[in-house]
């Protein structure tokens, strides 16, 4: 049986780097992870690393050559739009001309669901949105997913991705718990969340069994969504945040408290994890016959002890 030759970005990341163990666990995958950084012990008779720099398209050249599928998961999630718009759409441009110059005829783009904008979404699937981007991240982001299409990929627009690592979505959550110190509209709101090694066994599955044929857009967060109630009260429940206070305040009122001490954090974001948002996922883990687990609050407990460490930091 012929290897798998895999071209990987974002090995180093949060998401990247479980995706590199999951690939890793199948036979007959030899990864070449491409990026600025080489990361920790990436070398073996399976493993290799290219240095390459997605800000430099020169440095990007060859990188495809004799690889059967590439994964794109690096991004810039944060930064001024040159700086976002040199590595999540020039970047990307210059990776899928590389892979279209080699021959590659699967390619796998992790996106995000942040690219629909402020909301709130309840329910809907890829063709039920226009996406309307409020940031640099994912305006950028955006315009990188229209190269991977243009070149038949597959996308697959993640929502928040919860787990150890994760230093964004519960370090957001409690900050805005220490900002609003109530519950924010009843926090009834619905979130698309998928914990990060689900999220790796799903790429790991649209990557050595590509069923869906591009281009093609896919939702990729957990097929259930999850109150804002219940996952603020899950992480309190493993002492990572402090108690989900019983009193509630309506959506005005937070966002006027919000405003008085905001914490470093954006309305933007505050909109995000205390609205609804969450989007028809069912469908990229049935036709990839992945299953798609018991859901992220039931893989908390598994990282409880690394977001306790970073948070006390």
């Amino acid at each position: 049986m012929n290897p798998v030759r895999v071209v990987l970005t974002g090995a180093t990341g949060f998401v990247g780097s479980r995706t590199v163990g999951e690939l890793l666990e199948h036979d007959g995958v030899e990864l070449r992870l491409v990026g600025r950084t080489r990361p920790p012990g990436a070398v073996g008779d399976r493993v290799r690393w290219t240095p390459a720099d997605l800000t430099d398209p020169a440095s990007l050249r060859g990188v495809c050559r004799d690889a059967d599928v590439v994964v794109h998961l690096a991004s810039l999630v944060s930064g001024t739009t040159e700086q976002c718009g040199k590595v999540n759409e020039e970047g990307t441009a210059a990776l899928v001309q590389d892979a279209t110059a080699a021959g590659v005829r699967h390619f796998v783009h992790l996106s995000t669901s942040a690219v629909y904008g402020a909301g709130p979404h309840s329910g809907q699937d890829v063709e039920d949105l226009v996406p309307a981007p409020v940031s640099a991240a994912s305006t950028t982001r955006l315009a990188g997913e229209r190269h991977t299409l243009r070149a038949g990929g597959l996308v697959l627009r993640a929502g928040l991705v919860l787990g150890a690592g994760d230093r964004w979505v519960v370090p957001a959550l409690a900050r805005l718990l220490a900002s609003v110190p109530y519950r924010w509209a009843g926090g009834d709101a619905e979130l698309s969340l998928v914990d990060v090694s689900d999220l790796a066994r799903l790429i790991t599955r649209t990557t050595l069994a590509p069923l869906l044929p591009g281009p093609q857009v896919v939702h990729a967060s957990h097929p259930r969504p999850v109150r804002v109630g219940d996952l603020m009260e899950a992480l309190a429940e493993l002492e990572i945040l402090p108690p989900w206070p019983s009193e509630a305040r309506t959506w005005d009122e937070c966002l006027e408290l919000f405003a008085a001490d905001p914490r470093g954090l954006s309305a933007r974001q505050f909109h995000l994890l205390a609205q609804d948002h969450w989007y028809r996922s069912d469908s990229i883990w049935r036709r990839a016959g992945c299953d798609p687990g018991p859901g992220p609050l039931a893989r908390l407990a598994a990282a409880a002890d690394w977001y306790r460490g970073f948070l006390d930091k």
